[in-house]
Parts: structure tokens; sequence; C-alpha cells
């Protein structure tokens, strides 16, 4: 069956919000947000809280951004007693800070036996300290002026220098979300590199039961689909396309939330719903618990500008929320919509989630 994986986002991919999506039914794998290696290495004073690995250990990639290769192999000996599932070589963010500090889609950019020199020693590194550990790479399809021979060039020498999987987001690097992505690329490579045994998954755009059937359609020889942002707008994503899509619930139930047990998340299938004003209580409460101070009103306003789309007033309770202070002024003015939009809160199942 094909994989349904959640996409590394930074500020987002943390422990607060995996244990969100979790109680819905979540998904395959969780990449980690990037973890920036030089800095892991000297020992940051927050870089404990994105080696955090709950609530599902066992489904952890730890993804790995440096300009320099050395520590990006050396960071390898401190995830490896964590667990997970491997390592992630971030070669896709184009954020003009990454990407000019050398880091990110600058590895696609750099001389090739720069980057494969990279790739042999992070690899190497995973031989010494996890030979269980996965190797992939996260990367777009290059430049604008790319040309599509070099592109799979380039990733069967990824390839050959260790890498075992490939997560392909099919756009240029300056390349706008609004442009539709290119996914019969992700397909050409998914087959090209079969025979290797090496995987492809796509990434781009899967935001819903409909986007994820053409992507299917599209990329059938694709391993798996990476979602990212549509998982903050809809923590039950997961769950609601292994339902559709495959006919597989999701991990239903009584809900647990920061304090104990609620049934206040999606309850089923079968005549459940989603509780959208708990849910946005639930992600407050869990990032207090599992996120410091310092990173509080970034991780809310990160979030709440997602999920608000869920809501008829979107853009008041998004503005609102991002203007909110301290977590207890967010759970106020989260709650003031709901009395005042009450038929907003609940989202039933047979509402197309």
């Amino acid at each position: 069956m094909t994989q349904l994986i959640a996409g590394p986002m930074a500020t987002l991919s943390h422990e607060a919000f995996r244990r969100l999506v979790e109680k819905f039914g979540g998904p395959d794998e969780w990449y980690t947000e990037m973890i920036n290696a030089p800095t892991l290495m000297q020992k940051g004073p927050f870089e404990k809280y994105y080696l955090m690995n709950g609530p599902a250990p066992q489904k952890i990639v730890w993804q790995l951004t440096s300009k320099e290769a050395d520590s990006m192999a050396a960071a390898v000996a401190v995830l490896a007693p964590l667990g997970g599932i491997g390592i992630d070589l971030n070669m896709g963010c184009s954020a003009p800070e990454i990407v000019h500090s050398g880091a990110g889609i600058a590895w696609m950019l750099k001389p090739r036996q720069e980057t494969f020199a990279m790739v042999r020693g992070v690899k190497a590194a995973i031989e010494k300290s996890a030979p269980a550990f996965r190797l992939s790479a996260k990367l777009r399809l290059g430049a604008e002026n790319f040309k599509e021979e070099d592109f799979y060039d380039f990733c069967e020498g990824l390839c050959d220098s260790g890498v075992q999987r490939l997560v392909l987001h099919p756009r240029a690097q300056r390349e706008k979300l609004a442009r539709p992505p290119r996914r019969y690329f992700a397909q050409r490579l998914a087959e090209r590199l079969k025979p290797r045994g090496v995987q492809v998954i796509y990434n781009g755009n899967v935001k819903d039961a409909t986007s994820a059937q053409t992507a299917l359609k599209e990329c059938p020889t694709c391993a798996g689909l990476m979602i990212s942002r549509a998982a903050v707008q809809k923590p039950w994503i997961f769950a609601q396309l292994r339902g559709e899509l495959f006919g597989k619930p999701g991990n239903f139930g009584q809900t647990q939330v920061a304090g104990g047990a609620a049934d206040n998340g999606l309850q089923g299938l079968n005549g459940g719903r989603v509780d959208l004003m708990q849910t946005g209580l639930d992600y407050i409460e869990l990032l207090q618990e599992y996120q410091p101070p310092e990173f509080f009103k970034s991780r809310m306003q990160r979030f709440f500008s997602y999920y608000c789309d869920n809501f008829t007033f979107g853009h008041y309770i998004k503005s609102k929320m991002l203007n909110a202070a301290t977590p207890q002024e967010a759970q106020d003015t989260f709650r003031a919509y709901f009395d005042e939009q009450p038929s907003d809160r609940y989202l039933a199942q047979q509402t197309k989630l």
C-alpha cells in the first residue's frame, strides 16, 4: 500500500504537532523539521527540542541541514541512539537565507563531486553508528535552467553514493507554490530508479482525497505521498486518506489530549465528527508541554496561519490568533471565536474532510 508520509516543516514538525496528529491516526512516517547539524554538534540550548522523538519513535526520519559535509556526518552519531527509520538530507529548501548559507537546494547547485562526497560521508557514518538507518534525500528539480537528463543523472549519482530513497518536490528552485507541480518528473524518476531498488516519494499539492488520487494516478510507480501544509490545516488528513483511498480507517476512538482522556476528536468514520475548537486548544496545550516558552509564539502563529482556514471567518480569527502574545491569550481568543460562531465548531464526518 502506498505510504502516507508527513513532510518536514520548519517550526511545525515538532513533537507537539506530531502528538496532535497521531491522536487521529497519524502518517506512516514523520520527517522532522530540519536539524541544523553544526548547531546540534555545538549543543545549542534548544537542540534537545529538535531531538524529541515522540509519540512514535519508530516512525521518525531525522532531517539534517548544513553547508558543511563534516557536521552532517558527525550528527549521525548523535541521532543514532534516538531510534527511528533513518536520516534525510535536505537538498530541497529554497528559502533564500538557507540557499545563501550553502545548505538546502544549494547542494544541488554545488559541484557534483562535492555533493556526492558529502553523501558518502553521511552514509559511512550511518554504517558505523546506525546500520539499520535508511539514507534519503529530499530535493527539487534544481535551478530554473535545469536539464531533464542532468537531473536524472544527479539523482543516480546520489544513489551511487548511498542514497536509498528520494523525495521529490517537482518544482524548480524559484517556482512558487501557485504553479502546479510537474508530477511526471516524479513518475519518470521512479521508473528509472526502480531497477536499483530505490524508492521515490512524491511531494507537492496533496491536500485532500481528490488531489491524492490525482497524484497516485499520475505517479503510480512512486512508493508514497508526502503531505505537509495540508496536515496543519487538517490534522486528521492521514486518517481521512487512509480510509478514503485504501479503505483502512485510522487509529480512531478515544483521543488523548494533554491532561487526560477526552472524546472531542474524530471519533471514527461512522457518524464521527471533529471538534475544531478543542483540536486547536489541544495544540496550544501540547505546545506548552513539548516546546520551550521561547518557541510558543512562533509555533502558535505558524500553526494557526493554516488551521484557521477551516473557519467561515478564517481571515478574522487568523489575524486575532497571529497577534496573541501568550498561550493563555491564544486560548481565550480561540474560545471567544466559537462563542460568536458556534456553527463553526464541529466538522461532521459526512462533510468532505
